[in-house]
């Protein structure tokens, strides 16, 4: 397998990944600079050759994004920024009279210095009449996926881990990195 260097300062996240993927994978936290902008590809794009330049050998990175169809592709990749500035209670009151119709993404990107490879996973769902639920992360609180009834943060462990396979394509990032080592 080739070296590959996940790039992240978030150790779960690296624990996760090397968990879904079967083997180790290194990680290490660099100092990006974050474009604007609502295409997620161009900006796990740009963190992956920045990243390649900084350390000069294979890497891997993500992003996600959680889109309101009432807001076109926002908040998209700055939902990170949203949440922390903006109460939960608040997004959701935003989308009143509106559609809460939402899409969740996922983009891990490859680049080894020549080969970019794009990994995407996505999953439909809506935004909540109110945060909701005691588990999970970010947005999980506001995210009610297509097919349930409550937020991410509400879902029991089997139904987080299903959902979470569908944003985070796991299957498809693994069988790309085992056939390119």
């Amino acid at each position: 397998m080739t070296d590959i260097t996940f790039i992240t300062g978030n150790q779960d996240k690296a624990d996760y990944l090397e968990r879904y993927l079967g083997f180790p994978i290194k990680h290490k936290k660099v100092q990006q600079d974050e474009i604007q902008s609502l295409d997620i590809r161009e900006v796990v794009e740009h963190k992956a050759r920045q990243a390649y330049a900084q350390i000069g050998s294979p890497v891997l990175v993500e992003d996600v994004s959680l889109e309101f169809k009432a807001f076109g592709r926002l908040p998209g990749t700055f939902i990170k920024f949203y949440v922390d500035e903006v109460p939960f209670e608040t997004i959701c009151r935003s989308l009143d009279k509106l559609s809460r119709e939402a899409l969740a993404k996922c983009v891990f990107a490859y680049f080894d210095g020549n080969l970019l490879e794009f990994i995407e996973g996505h999953l439909d769902g809506s935004i909540a009449q109110h945060p909701a639920g005691g588990n999970g992360y970010g947005w999980d609180k506001i995210f009610i996926p297509t097919g349930y009834s409550v937020t991410r943060a509400e879902l029991t462990d089997d139904e987080y881990q299903k959902s979470y396979l569908q944003i985070k394509r796991f299957d498809k990032l693994k069988a790309f990195l085992e056939s390119h080592g």
